[in-house]
């Protein structure tokens, strides 16, 4: 009967015309009313804002309380190099090679240096890698730029630090290490300005991703916080430990320092050949609507979590 209904909604246009007036629906929801669904749909049960308890409820609650130009600023990848600037430094920024709003001047003639990274600004996940110049289609890059350019994240996921961001197109250095690989991403949660544990990707993008996750001693944390693959299962954690990075102190007082305004925020770094480089901040870690099992860590980990402008 499921997989009826399935080939219903997804393979006749009656189906299809039914499931645009459903999306249609739940995208004309108020932020509260919006989040409620998407918490629902994920994890299985209500919403509890007041009071929040587990992680996963404390994020939603950020996502629709604490609003302010500076997550605004922190969330553009383009705007954030000064507040990283401001607060740590210019040495822990990735080189900027280009920066357009002009999709056209994405071309062989301005970008010279490779490889890079080609990305907007005002969106969340990855961007386009350029290796070597040689056959490169420009009028597919652009096409895609052009794409990104007119989406706007808050509208899909209703992140509000995201609404105001004016999109743009940079060009960073694509970080290779010696090895001739992506570097690991290393991405420290931190709690009301501190460091409270480690999320390590490996193998982003294919078959073998796995993701770690650590307390600030370097242990192994007793639960996973995963997010789907591209082939439907999980990025649950690898039996093999990952070694402690040689940046790892460095990371983390760093981290300290960026995440100091924020109650939570998720601060990412690459470690490349012991040289290490700032990713991003993100304020609402997987929207709040992923699992952490066992189920009691998200609850652990909530009551860790202080609100500082909530009243109940």
């Amino acid at each position: 009967m499921n997989s009826f209904i399935l080939k219903f909604y997804h393979g006749t246009l009656l189906g299809n015309g039914l499931r645009f007036i459903f999306h249609s629906l739940i995208n004309s929801f108020p932020d509260k009313q919006f989040q409620k669904y998407r918490y629902f749909k994920n994890m299985g049960k209500k919403l509890r804002l007041n009071p929040p308890n587990t992680l996963n409820e404390k994020i939603c609650w950020l996502k629709l309380n604490d609003r302010t130009p500076l997550h605004t600023q922190c969330a553009d990848k383009y705007a954030v190099r000064d507040y990283v600037i401001e607060k740590i430094g210019s040495e822990y920024l990735v080189p900027l090679y280009f920066q357009t709003e002009n999709v056209e001047d994405i071309c062989d003639e301005n970008l010279t240096l490779t490889p890079c990274i080609i990305k907007t600004n005002h969106d969340s996940g990855g961007g386009i890698f350029i290796y070597e110049k040689q056959n490169i289609n420009w009028v597919e890059v652009r096409s895609e730029l052009k794409e990104r350019l007119l989406h706007n994240y808050y509208d899909k996921y209703r992140e509000w630090q995201y609404k105001n961001i004016k999109p743009s197109i940079i060009v960073e250095k694509l970080l290779i290490n010696k090895e001739g690989a992506i570097p690991f991403d290393y991405k420290l949660h931190c709690f009301n300005g501190k460091v409270r544990m480690i999320q390590v990707d490996m193998g982003r993008g294919t078959k073998k991703h796995y993701r770690n996750w650590y307390d600030i001693n370097w242990n192994r944390e007793p639960y996973k916080w995963s997010s789907p693959k591209q082939n439907g299962e999980q990025t649950d954690p690898s039996k093999e430990d990952i070694a402690k990075p040689d940046t790892f102190d460095e990371m983390v007082l760093l981290s300290n320092k960026l995440s100091e305004p924020f109650d939570y925020a998720r601060v990412d770094w690459y470690d490349v050949d012991s040289t290490l480089y700032f990713g991003e901040i993100t304020f609402h870690h997987d929207g709040g609507t992923k699992p952490i099992l066992p189920e009691a860590w998200d609850l652990k980990l909530g009551q860790e979590l202080e609100l500082t402008t909530y009243k109940s």
